[in-house]
């Protein structure tokens, strides 16, 4: 059992895609952390993607989850897109 590479090729796009409406709703470019089984994309909130926070919740909800964070900074919204494993289902 593990990862199809084509399953990971598609997550891979479809976190720059997710990034990349960040980074337009943010004015800041994302943080994109791939780790094994999932890829986290973080991003400050600014001014800019507060004035449209419906649009950046509708971008953070294509997360398998999401949220936001108080740093010393300000606030980092945050999603996980998670891989699924290849192999038996019940």
């Amino acid at each position: 059992m593990g990862y199809d590479r084509h399953q990971g090729a598609a997550i891979r796009t479809a976190a720059a895609t997710v990034a990349q409406q960040l980074a337009e709703l943010t004015g800041t470019e994302p943080r994109v952390i791939a780790d094994l089984g999932s890829v986290r994309i973080e991003t400050d909130v600014t001014d800019a993607a507060l004035c449209r926070w419906t649009h950046l919740l509708a971008v953070l909800e294509l997360g398998s989850e999401y949220g936001v964070s108080n740093t010393p900074d300000g606030q980092i919204a945050w999603l996980r897109i998670e891989l699924r494993r290849q192999g038996l289902r019940p």
